[in-house]
């Protein structure tokens, strides 16, 4: 069932226990899931790299958990647990007690809402922060939606959550809110009065121009020429709008392609080094080293776990 709505996974018992007092009670919404689960025994769960965004909210209990480098964390029923589509994830210890509200948010879904909120072309994946406060201010008004939409969902009686004409705008909130409530870079353009502004022509032509060509070579001269921006000016406005340089801008949407030619190719027909000069890396190391920075992995293993 887990692999089925969720993730693929291997689930460690961690207390002696003669059987599993299991809840798992899944809706869809659209491009978003919601499940309400409990094990009633201690568990670990390896996930690998989920490839989606994902909040877990914990109505009891506690979550111990890793993505990727970064540190472990404890989660409780005041914090939600914010993991990203990268990196392998594993649930270090799911308590008996532990009660939660299992959020899986489509990685394109979330992606398109924001540059549409924004009016621009964002970063992938969006660096949302690990915690969510399920306490207080917009947190816990987001996390009191999806209590609500999941309880109506989950329900015997049919409610409006499934009704076809509110369907795509219960879908939207969820998207907006998280994106309201939840920390990253570009909260404070969305909380600017009178809404967020667009980029400048010269900026769109730019992110435009990086997208279609990421492999071939590109320096801010020339990009500055082609838009018919001061490099000063493009660099400022990459910052102002985007959040990063336009150099680091390339590479992510030079690692993205990379990292999804490796999910997808045969380890015996192709090498993490053919797939890294495609993609414009001609330094092996500081391609791995960037890699795995950003995926938590080593290229050689994406590929080989398609295998």
């Amino acid at each position: 069932m887990l692999a089925e709505h969720f993730y693929s996974n291997f689930v460690d018992m961690l207390e002696p226990s003669e059987s599993l007092d299991t809840q798992l009670r899944v809706t869809n919404l659209g491009p978003i899931t919601i499940g309400d689960v409990r094990f009633g025994t201690d568990l670990k769960l390896r996930l690998h790299e989920l490839g989606a965004y994902h909040v877990d909210l914990i109505l009891s209990g506690r979550l111990e958990w890793q993505q990727g480098r970064d540190e472990p964390r404890v989660t409780t029923d005041t914090s939600g647990a914010v993991f990203q589509p990268v990196g392998d994830t594993v649930l270090n210890r799911w308590t008996g007690d532990c009660r939660l509200l299992a959020v899986k948010i489509d990685r394109g879904a979330l992606e398109m809402q924001l540059a549409r909120m924004l009016d621009t072309p964002v970063g992938s994946p969006i660096p949302l922060a690990p915690r969510l406060d399920q306490s207080r201010g917009p947190g816990r008004t987001w996390t009191n939606m999806v209590r609500t939409l999941a309880a109506d969902a989950l329900s015997e009686n049919l409610g409006l959550t499934q009704n076809p004409l509110l369907a795509e705008p219960l879908q939207e909130m969820l998207l907006r809110g998280l994106l309201l409530a939840g920390d990253h870079p570009y909260r404070g353009r969305l909380a600017t009065p009178g809404g967020p502004y667009p980029a400048p022509r010269g900026i769109r032509q730019a992110i435009d121009l990086l997208h279609s060509h990421p492999e071939q070579p590109v320096t801010i001269a020339g990009l500055a020429d082609t838009t018919g921006m001061s490099e000063r000016a493009l660099q400022a406005g990459f910052q102002r709008y985007v959040g990063i340089s336009p150099t680091a801008y390339l590479r992510q949407i030079r690692l993205d392609r990379a990292h999804d030619e490796l999910r997808q190719a045969e380890p015996g027909r192709t090498t993490v080094a053919y797939v890294a000069h495609r993609w414009g890396f001609t330094h092996l190391g500081r391609f791995a080293g960037s890699y795995r920075a950003r995926y938590g992995v080593s290229p050689s293993q994406t590929l080989n776990a398609s295998a």
